[in-house]
């Protein structure tokens, strides 16, 4: 019988014939992501550290990105520390306050690439799957653990089949569609499974295919991954990375599934994750006319180009409206700069948006943009928990960047398919 993707390299990468579900396997990760929470991690073997120092130099990618710049003096210290740990110990992938979003950024660097496995401590690590990698979260104390060691172990995941059709209509979004498989199968429905989307996924650019794997985490997916075709090779060679300088893995066409889903792209409309739960999910024609005190554009989820363009193109000549209030969050430098440079930053700022350098921050109430009591979110971010936005009072909505431009020109909930006025 064929393999699934998660069987196939986790295999590879411990070295078996082959392997099954709940087999426990230890690999080597590429690479293991950790953020401002660096000073954390090294803190917990300070003194293992200086006998045994960093196993897989290598490594390790630290990028600062969740409070930039740094709001207090106890982020400074912490930024302090990390920019330390990399000095000391001479890891080479550190990329400092001001380049945006960690997982923007290690794919923009070309340092995910497809056969490999990338953990990072920080739960949409899972982003990777976008360029065919296993990709995953784990936390502080596996981190630290992993510095020193350059190996970990994983439990071999079940698989969920998601096969797709179509292609999506104008003005709907990756989002809704992540939205929407969230919605049907729950926040819980894939726990710590390797989900894999089959079919009609070239009509999918590689920033869709990063929106849809980023948000795997919030179905419970241990990994969510697509297959490499062409769309991926002409990004990756994009990065300068010749096809030759990776390897392949994908599933075999008769591998067994715990589930199989079917959803067809063209039938998908926009959605909304409702307050408190990213399952609680609802059509925006359903949930129209729920009015808001601010809109955020950006996050790891939905800050990249063609999101903000898809804005700008609904904002362009318009404004957000009274009492409300737009925050936008380029996903990172690069964005930042080509957005400036095709005029959108200028059309966004025109129409109302308030720019912040990229960064986390407002995506979890760390640093700017933080809610009031009783006030409400309409935002592309990926998660609209309690007191994620900085007040367990507050609500957070969560939908697509088309729903989110076109709503803050309202300043209520609107279906971005129709013209906004």
């Amino acid at each position: 019988m064929g393999k699934t993707f998660a069987e196939k390299i986790l295999a590879a990468k411990s070295g078996q014939a082959e392997v099954v579900p709940g087999q426990i396997v230890v690999v080597k990760p590429e690479h293991l992501l950790t953020h401002d929470n660096t000073a954390a991690i090294v803190g917990k073997i300070k003194e293992d550290l200086k006998e045994f120092g960093v196993a897989r130099p290598d490594m390790p990618v630290i990028i600062l990105d969740h409070v930039v710049p740094a709001a207090n003096e106890k982020t400074a210290i912490n930024h302090k520390t990390a920019r330390e740990f990399a000095k000391t110990y001479g890891i080479k992938n550190f990329y400092d306050v001001g380049e945006g979003i960690c997982h923007q950024v290690l794919m923009e660097k070309g340092l995910a690439l497809p056969g490999t496995i990338i953990v990072g401590s920080d739960s949409h690590t899972c982003s990777y799957g976008a360029l065919g990698a296993f990709s995953t979260g784990i936390d502080r104390t596996e981190a630290a653990a992993l510095l020193l060691r350059g190996e970990t172990w994983f439990k071999v995941p079940e698989s969920i089949k998601v096969t797709l059709t179509g292609k999506l209509p104008s003005k709907v979004s990756a989002k809704d569609l992540v939205l929407t498989i969230i919605g049907d199968i729950g926040a819980d429905g894939a726990n710590y499974c390797s989900v894999e989307f089959h079919g009609a996924v070239a009509s999918l650019s590689i920033e869709d295919r990063f929106t849809i794997a980023n948000m795997g985490v919030e179905m419970g997916a241990k990994v969510a991954a697509f297959p490499i075709d062409e769309v991926t090779r002409e990004y990756l060679a994009s990065l300068g990375i010749a096809d030759t300088s990776y390897t392949t893995v994908w599933a075999d066409s008769d591998a067994s599934y715990d589930r199989e889903l079917s959803y067809d792209l063209s039938a998908i409309e926009p959605v909304v994750a409702h307050p408190h739960k990213v399952d609680n999910v609802k059509t925006v024609t359903a949930s129209a006319g729920i009015a808001f005190n601010q809109f955020f554009l950006g996050t790891c989820t939905n800050g990249r180009l063609s999101d903000l363009r898809a804005a700008a193109e609904i904002l362009d000549g318009k404004s957000v409206a009274e009492e409300s209030r737009l925050i936008v969050l380029p996903a990172s430098k690069e964005v930042f700069e080509a957005a400036i440079d095709e005029g959108i930053i200028s059309k966004l700022s025109k129409a109302g948006g308030m720019i912040l350098p990229p960064g986390c921050g407002p995506c979890l109430g760390a640093h700017q943009g933080c809610l009031a009591p009783e006030e409400k979110c309409l935002s592309t971010a990926n998660r609209n928990f309690k007191g994620r936005m900085g007040c367990k009072e507050a609500e957070i909505y969560l939908a697509g960047p088309e729903t989110v431009a076109a709503s803050a020109i309202a300043g209520k909930l609107v279906d971005p398919r129709k013209e906004v006025v």
